[in-house]
């Protein structure tokens, strides 16, 4: 019987020569896992991926919501966040003056504002002092003189990436500009003619500091106590259809048909519909386009990425026991190395077999890391890593 192998130093040779040289469009996509991979003085994640955030959300609010929550809990067993403000939206827009659980239409509406509220302190925290992931990309994409600029797109609402950015005074733009209140100028974002040096960060689902008015514009106020956000519930893929959302995934649709472009996804599932639709389609018709999906988990338990791989030759998947490339599912298994120097390398990304054997770029921080490096012929050891393991990624 046949079995197909991967050898994860032939793939990560060939990335590290295309992020060291600067030539190629790169863009990054990423998810919740991301901020999740770092731990906090807390000893949890920075920021917490779905299930922890549920759990943080629904203890931060008031007891007089326990019991509708609970009641919605019993009726949508496994419930996390996403799902609970999705049905209490929909309670708030159909039931009026009438009762369930013992909130009217209105009670629901303040309901779900206080959730909102209650996400965006949850993911209103500062970068640790120190190496850090967020800090080592940004070294990435300063340390080379560049053709194309690096475009991030990322559905997490944080400013962690703004705050890399700026404390090492690299320059980046958003879609906003101005002084006294920031505007979203959708023309810039779409002729994308700023210079290559310039970090395009496109905030897919909104972020902390985002004002919206009555009109529909949304500004940048610096202040994240505002948040103009696209929550997790029924209304995503509508909302994603206004401005400025409807820009930014304009500009990820026309990053991907551009002709040999490359997206690498970190902490995210590819559960989210309607970016994994968006990518899926952009695959189809750009085959030159290639997307690299590094996850967490083994790949049995990274169902969306793998069933994208499966169909789409263009998007490659490595998950930490196995991969998919050009739609196929193999093993990993490390060959000789490539040259005399390559061990040290090589354990930038993979753990040996003494170790049980696994690839390692899917936790955020190797991934970062081996970024960081790539332009280093002489790899120093890995920092200790924590004993705590970040949470499973989630968009």
């Amino acid at each position: 019987m046949n079995v197909t192998i991967h050898n994860p130093d032939r793939y990560m040779a060939d990335l590290r020569t295309i992020v060291a040289q600067g030539r190629k469009r790169i863009g990054l996509l990423v998810g919740s896992g991301a901020p999740a991979a770092i731990i906090a003085e807390s000893g949890g994640p920075l920021i917490p991926t779905v299930e922890g955030l549920t759990k943080r959300v629904l203890e931060a609010l008031d007891s007089s919501y326990h019991s509708p929550i609970e009641s919605i809990r019993a009726r949508l067993p496994g419930a996390n966040i996403e799902s609970i403000l999705s049905r209490v939206r929909a309670l708030s827009s159909v039931i009026g003056d009438g009762k369930i659980d013992g909130l009217d239409g209105a009670g629901h509406e303040e309901l779900a504002r206080r959730i909102c509220t209650e996400i965006g302190t949850a993911v209103n925290v500062r970068l640790p002092s120190g190496e850090n992931p967020y800090r080592n990309i940004v070294s990435w994409i300063s340390g080379t003189d560049r053709e194309h600029p690096v475009e991030i797109f990322t559905t997490n609402y944080d400013l962690l990436f703004e705050e890399a950015f700026e404390s090492s005074r690299n320059a980046y733009f958003d879609g906003f500009t101005g002084a006294c209140a920031p505007f979203f100028d959708p023309v810039t974002v779409s002729s994308n003619d700023l210079p290559a040096r310039w970090t395009r960060l496109w905030k897919l689902h909104g972020s902390l500091g985002w004002k919206g008015s009555e009109a529909g514009d949304v500004t940048r106020t610096g202040d994240p106590s505002f948040t103009h956000l696209i929550f997790p519930e029924h209304l995503k893929y509508d909302q994603t259809q206004k401005a400025p959302y409807a820009s930014l995934f304009d500009r990820l649709r026309a990053f991907l048909l551009t002709p040999d472009t490359l997206l690498i996804a970190t902490g995210f599932s590819f559960s989210d519909a309607h970016v994994s639709a968006r990518i899926d389609e952009c695959l189809t018709a750009n085959a030159s386009a290639s997307v690299f999906a590094f996850q967490f988990n083994q790949l049995a338990d990274e169902p969306f990425a793998a069933a994208i791989a499966e169909r789409r030759p263009n998007f490659s998947v490595f998950a930490k026991d196995k991969a998919v490339v050009s739609g196929v599912s193999g093993d990993w298994r490390p060959g000789d190395p490539l040259s005399r120097d390559w061990e040290p390398i090589r354990a930038t990304y993979w753990q040996t077999e003494a170790q049980g054997g696994s690839f390692l770029l899917g936790d955020f921080k190797k991934l970062a890391r081996f970024f960081a490096l790539a332009r280093t012929s002489q790899i120093a050891p890995a920092p200790p890593t924590e004993s705590k393991e970040p949470e499973a990624a989630k968009p």
